[in-house]
């Protein structure tokens, strides 16, 4: 039978393009599966200060009584990229120059609050009528560490930290994840658009606004015509790169089930 006569079998044409289909998905999924990325942004904002001022008076942030030069909520943000699901992650937050206060820890799109994790609370315990050591003052000081039990893909936690840099400069605040199958990456975080980081969705918009510039010179005879539309797609050029972006997205959700 050669190729020819193949082609004139539709049935059998049909069945071997959706078998086919389907270990191309399978593979797919099998690759993406194993590219475990997780992505976290870091938001600092200033929410008190030490000053002396010899006119107006004097203002003193202290944390235990010591005095605090500056004062600051971090947000950080940690995102699963992937398009796979993981379990009993832990995630350690911690910072070389900047004393930790206080926390709270969400996981995103649920009620639950994240604990800390089983090894950081046993060396954090402080038996009753006792108090911390040195050794533990300065951990907490410097580091967290959270038990996520399941991190679906998608699914993001979100760390809220009351902390106090040691200079005038921001807090320097960083994660480190070690599990399986996972690797973390710093991004810088970018105002949103439609969901999208917006300087990537005008990159994005650019790029399909070089055909879209060759389409209208084709087909456009009237030359002002053919500026405005192209002036009219150079300030909206941000909207087309987000709905690509977002349908990126779902072709990877409908791809990773």
């Amino acid at each position: 039978m050669d190729f020819s006569t193949l082609l004139e079998h539709k049935v059998l044409v049909a069945a071997i393009s959706g078998l086919s289909g389907v270990v191309l998905t399978l593979i797919t999924q099998r690759i993406l599966g194993k590219r475990g990325l997780f992505t976290y942004f870091v938001w600092h904002n200033r929410v008190g200060l030490s000053a002396d001022d010899a006119v107006f008076g004097t203002v003193r942030v202290t944390w235990n009584g010591n005095v605090v030069p500056n004062l600051y909520s971090s947000t950080v943000e940690l995102r699963n990229e992937s398009l796979a699901d993981y379990q009993n992650v832990v995630v350690r937050v911690f910072s070389n120059d900047t004393r930790l206060l206080s926390e709270r820890a969400d996981l995103m799109g649920t009620t639950r609050i994240l604990e800390w994790s089983e090894e950081f609370s046993r060396r954090l315990a402080v038996q009753p009528g006792t108090q911390p050591t040195a050794e533990q003052m300065d951990l907490y000081g410097r580091q967290r560490e959270y038990a996520v039990p399941t991190m679906n893909r998608g699914q993001a936690v979100r760390l809220t930290l009351l902390n106090a840099p040691s200079g005038e400069a921001q807090p320097t605040i960083w994660l480190d994840i070690v599990h399986p199958g996972v690797k973390t990456r710093f991004r810088v975080p970018h105002q949103q658009f439609l969901g999208t980081p917006q300087p990537i969705a005008a990159l994005i918009g650019a790029a399909l606004g070089i055909p879209f510039l060759l389409v209208v010179v084709a087909l456009t005879d009237v030359a002002w015509a053919a500026g405005v539309l192209c002036l009219l797609y150079g300030v909206c050029v941000v909207v087309p790169g987000a709905y690509c972006i977002r349908a990126w997205r779902g072709i990877r959700e409908l791809v990773g089930g």
